[in-house]
């Protein structure tokens, strides 16, 4: 018997320093990009060239928050002392002395409806839309100073959906499989359509930028190497996490009892917290 259970309990364990390393990987690329965007000469190219500062936003809206979700620290930021498993386990109730990021899983469990992850969803549009209007390019051009305001208002939005999207432990996304595949669709088409709008132009739609007939970048290959940049990141942030999901997806129906064990689990969650709940009244 002990033959058994060694291989196991090494296998779990090789499962969790690999998951540990993809994290950590994930969480330093996210802080490295961030770094790279933010300052020269990067952020100098973005007063410059439209397609430089396209590929900045759309590593904001997309590609840092995503990377920065799927590594966050929350125990190493004291934020959390829970696992996931723990969270779809245990009652509710016992989670609210726990960590700021418990209680806010907690809290996510217990309200699972999708109209609260569609209202994430419009606050994500909103701001994406707002920061790729002429007004605010222009004015990133002429204020370096609201590169900062971009990038946190794009980061938060992104990072607020990206946990809609995907587990980060002790984090759990409150759709089921099928709905976050729409999701993460709906999102990246957003930033498609844009990205579409703008390679169809044939005008100029930021005025900040100058484009000189012969000198540098030409308006015309500005805009389609703009518009690539945002199909580009984009699609490799979202495109990844639809096959994820559709694969775990898949691979769960082929298991039905697995959607069963979540329901027990749910249903156990939500009777300890309407036990506790009722001993306090």
């Amino acid at each position: 018997m002990s033959d058994g259970i060694a291989p196991e309990r090494s296998e779990g364990k090789v499962r969790a320093d690999s998951g540990r390393v993809w994290r950590v990987s994930a969480l330093v690329a996210g802080c490295i990009a961030l770094l790279v965007f933010v300052l020269p000469p990067v952020s100098t190219l973005a007063r410059r060239y439209e397609f430089v500062q396209s590929l900045q936003y759309s590593f904001f809206i997309a590609g840092i928050p995503a990377l920065i979700v799927i590594g966050a620290p929350w125990r190493f930021l004291r934020l959390s002392v829970t696992s996931i498993d723990e969270i779809r386990t245990r009652p509710l109730a016992q989670l609210q002395n726990n960590g700021l990021v418990d209680r806010w899983s907690a809290g996510r469990m217990r309200h699972l409806q999708p109209w609260r992850s569609v209202g994430v969803f419009i606050v994500y549009v909103i701001t994406a839309v707002l920061w790729r209007t002429s007004a605010a390019m222009d004015a990133l051009v002429g204020h370096p100073w609201l590169l900062a305001v971009e990038a946190i208002t794009l980061l938060a939005s992104g990072i607020w959906l990206w946990t809609e999207l995907v587990e980060s432990s002790p984090l759990v996304p409150r759709l089921v499989r099928p709905h976050r595949i729409w999701l993460a669709s709906f999102s990246m088409w957003i930033i498609w359509v844009l990205a579409y709008f703008l390679a169809l132009s044939h005008g100029v739609w930021y005025s900040a930028y100058h484009h000189q007939p012969g000198v540098g970048v030409s308006l015309s290959a500005d805009q389609q190497m703009t518009a690539g940049m945002m199909w580009l990141v984009s699609g490799m942030a979202y495109i990844s996490l639809i096959f994820w999901n559709l694969y775990k997806w898949l691979q769960s129906e082929e298991d039905p009892s697995d959607e069963l064990h979540q329901l027990i689990r749910f249903e156990r969650m939500r009777r300890g917290a309407g036990d506790t709940s009722g001993i306090h009244s």
